[in-house]
């Protein structure tokens, strides 16, 4: 196996090892933000470290494009497990979190249409919403709310990002290695 595809896993299960420590211990309970973060680090140290690895480990010389394709080798696998995990966490290991987002989203879509400002406002920004009853309303934003705060969803969600940001990535990655790391000395 290719070293860029270890180092890529290895990360991989680091973060894993982190969200659940960090469930398990109760830190930043409900929040998102700090694994997110955590997570795009995780991605970003994969690909760095991996295309690091097989640049030095590489005996002749490479082009940009070759470059690109041992990091994103090494964030490939990154997205695919990360978003794996991600789906079996929010289904088997902490499913209330899901449950607590659309409790959280239905309770200030209730508050948005007990409100007269907010409704005009609602309605303004949405055309489609003029003809629509406020009930009618209330059921499309609650039946949105669910499938937005869906495993699924969230797991699809963190693979497109994060195949996104891989991407981007390997290439910044690639150019700052090419350019400062590993440039050839000039004599």
């Amino acid at each position: 196996m290719k070293i860029t595809v270890k180092v890529g896993i290895l990360s991989a299960l680091i973060w894993i090892a982190i969200k659940y420590i960090l469930f398990v211990s109760g830190i930043f309970p409900g929040q998102m933000a700090p694994t997110v973060m955590l997570n795009i680090l995780g991605l970003l140290s994969a690909i760095s470290i991996g295309l690091y690895l097989q640049k030095r480990r590489d005996t002749m010389e490479t082009n940009a494009l070759f470059d690109m394709k041992n990091a994103m080798s090494s964030g490939l696998p990154y997205v695919l497990i990360v978003s794996s995990f991600i789906y079996l966490f929010y289904t088997q290991i902490n499913p209330e979190f899901i449950t607590h987002q659309i409790a959280e989203g239905e309770a200030t879509i209730e508050k948005m249409i007990h409100d007269p400002n907010q409704m005009a406002k609602f309605r303004k920004e949405n055309p489609d919403a003029e003809v629509m009853t406020d009930k009618q309303i209330e059921k499309r934003l609650k039946t949105n709310n669910k499938k937005g705060a869906d495993a699924g969803f969230t797991a699809t969600l963190s693979v497109l990002a994060l195949l996104l940001l891989a991407t981007l990535y390997s290439l910044l990655v690639t150019l700052i290695y090419r350019q400062i790391v590993f440039r050839p000395l000039k004599n």
